[in-house]
C-alpha cells in the first residue's frame, strides 16, 4: 500500500506536478486520491481500486499495445499508470502510449505536460457515467486524439475521437483509429 500523510495532500498544481504522490490526481484546485483510501495511524493510506480481472486486463492492453508498437517499428513508448496534464487537472490513465516525437519533444519527464496522445481506461462498476465521458473529453481536449473506455462487466470497448465514437462488442475486433495505427486486438481475448 502506498501512504501519504495528510500535509502531502496539501500541495499546489505546481508541487503536485513536481512530485505527484502515488495513486493521486490534480483535480478542481487540490489533489485527489485515485482509489479509494483508509486513515491509518493518522495517514491517508490507498486501498487498490482494481479488481484482479481489471489488473489483468491494464496488463493485457499494456503488453498487446506495447507489442505491437515493436512488432509494427512505430516506436514511442507505452506506460501503466503514468499522470499526465490536462486543462488544469492531473490524470493518471490506467494505459497509455506516447508517439516517438511527443516523446522527443517531452524528453524524460514526470508528469506528462498534455494528455497522452493514445490511452485507455478501465471502468470500474463504481464510476459514474456522466464522470466517465467527462473525463474522456477532457482528454481530447487536452491533446489526446483517442481514447479507450474498457467496460470489463460486459466485454464493450468505446474507443472516442474529436470525430467519432465506436462500440467494439465480445466476439469484435477492438481497432484503433488515429493512433498506433493498424492495431487490433479480439475483444474476447483481451476482456478474458
Amino acid at each position: 500500500m502506498t501512504s501519504f500523510s495528510v500535509e502531502q495532500l496539501d500541495l499546489t498544481l505546481e508541487e503536485w506536478m513536481q512530485n505527484p504522490p502515488d495513486g493521486t490526481e490534480w483535480a478542481d484546485g487540490k489533489v485527489i486520491v485515485k482509489h479509494p483510501v483508509e486513515f491509518v495511524n493518522g495517514e491517508v493510506v490507498g486501498k487498490p481500486g482494481m479488481t484482479a480481472k481489471t489488473r489483468r486486463i491494464q496488463s493485457k492492453l499494456d503488453y498487446y499495445w506495447r507489442s505491437y508498437m515493436i512488432s509494427s517499428g512505430q516506436g514511442g513508448e507505452v506506460y501503466v499508470e503514468v499522470t499526465c496534464q490536462t486543462l488544469k487537472k492531473g490524470r493518471i490513465p490506467d494505459v497509455s502510449y506516447i508517439t516517438p516525437e511527443l516523446l522527443a519533444q517531452v524528453g524524460e519527464f514526470s508528469v506528462l505536460p498534455q494528455s497522452f496522445p493514445l490511452l485507455a481506461e478501465i471502468v470500474s462498476p463504481n464510476d459514474f457515467a456522466d464522470d466517465v465521458f467527462a473525463k474522456a473529453q477532457e482528454y481530447l481536449e487536452s491533446g489526446c486524439l483517442e481514447v479507450w473506455l474498457l467496460f470489463p462487466k460486459s466485454s464493450w470497448v468505446l474507443v472516442i475521437t474529436q470525430g467519432a465514437t465506436v462500440l467494439f462488442k465480445p466476439g469484435e475486433v477492438a481497432k484503433t483509429q488515429l493512433v498506433l495505427s493498424g492495431f487490433s486486438v479480439v475483444l474476447d481475448e483481451l476482456m478474458a
